[in-house]
């Protein structure tokens, strides 16, 4: 069985929504060129707030088109403040992942006032799923993970609404927490 990577970001426009985007390992270089076509001369990565309308547009279709999957987790405001948001989204990605013994790497967008509570309850939740074995985690920056763009694009189109999400509701599944 292929490997998986799950690429994850979150917005906190509106409600707090984390998004967890797959690529199976053999999809890895067509993903990646796909992302690298957006990209403008000069620009290292994605990142929704900074471009204009039709390029949102243009990427969010691009993906969609591409058939990049990503399963959306919408916290709402249902939890007291958003650690406690983070912490619930990343605890049902594990949940979801925990059924399953494919060789998996998440890489989440890297959030230096994160990273230590991210490591944290990551540790209790592979432990707890039984997946040390198979299971990986690391932090990264966007500008040295361009697949970091998926997750955001989708992030932002979901937070949007309307022509936005409609744009990637085909490759998206969601899953309230």
């Amino acid at each position: 069985m292929t490997a998986r990577h799950i690429y994850v970001d979150e917005t906190k426009h509106r409600d707090y929504v984390m998004v967890a985007a797959v690529v199976l390992g053999e999809d890895l270089t067509s993903a990646r060129a796909c992302v690298r076509e957006l990209l403008k001369p000069g620009q290292h990565h994605l990142h929704m707030k900074d471009e204009a309308d039709g390029r949102k547009e243009t990427i969010a279709k691009t993906l969609a088109a591409a058939d990049l999957r990503a399963t959306v987790y919408d916290a709402g405001q249902r939890h007291r403040n958003q650690v406690l948001a983070r912490a619930a989204c990343l605890s049902a990605l594990i949940d979801d992942l925990s059924d399953s013994n494919i060789e998996t790497l998440i890489v989440l967008d890297q959030d230096e006032t994160l990273v230590q509570s991210d490591r944290r309850l990551l540790y209790r939740a592979v432990r707890t799923a039984g997946r040390e074995a198979t299971l990986r985690y690391e932090h990264r920056r966007a500008a040295t993970e361009q697949l970091l763009g998926i997750p955001d694009a989708f992030a932002w189109c979901w937070a949007k609404g309307g022509q936005w999400r409609a744009h990637i509701r085909p490759v998206t599944t969601v899953r309230t927490v």
